[in-house]
């Protein structure tokens, strides 16, 4: 009986999980802007820049652009 319980436990959590975690409106990934979507692309990489970012950082300077711009390569790009 006490595995019931708590099997019935677990269903309630879950189920109040999922209502609690359903929609912020658009489905798109975390990183991408509102109203930006990954669609079809396989690697689903945003676009660089903070106009990509669905949150703006407070402090954004050239190098953090050039960085952003050469995500997910491997190399760092020439101005860091």
């Amino acid at each position: 009986m006490g595995l019931l319980k708590w099997a019935l436990a677990g269903a309630a959590g879950y189920g109040l999980y999922r209502a609690m975690n359903t929609g912020d409106g658009d489905g798109a990934p975390v990183a991408f802007a509102n109203g930006e979507h990954a669609g079809d692309n396989f690697s689903q990489v945003r676009s660089a820049g903070t106009e990509g970012m669905r949150s703006n950082p407070k402090v954004w300077d050239k190098t953090d652009h050039a960085l952003d711009e050469s995500f997910p390569a491997s190399d760092p790009p020439s101005t860091y």
